[in-house]
């Protein structure tokens, strides 16, 4: 939901730098989670990358709430006043 979220955000924000951040920030979330559960599944060998929003990791959540501030900072100034 938080990536088909972020497409949205992508697609109807006011200028290409912010549709680029939110595509760029969102397929990096997407791929966190794709790399994830394609180890857990042992289709790919076992990195130390962690599951976003679930694994226990402080700069990993720090980052993730960032990258989340950024993509709703972009969504909520689409509109020109």
């Amino acid at each position: 939901a938080l990536v088909l979220r972020g497409i949205v955000i992508a697609t109807k924000a006011r200028d290409n730098l912010g549709a680029l951040l939110v595509a760029g920030l969102t397929g990096t979330i997407f791929w966190q989670v794709i790399i994830n559960l394609a180890m857990t599944s042992g289709a790919l060998p076992v990195v130390g990358i962690t599951l976003p929003f679930l694994s226990y990791g402080g700069s990993s959540m720090i980052a993730l709430m960032l990258t989340v501030g950024l993509i709703m900072n972009v969504s909520m100034r689409r509109h020109t006043f």
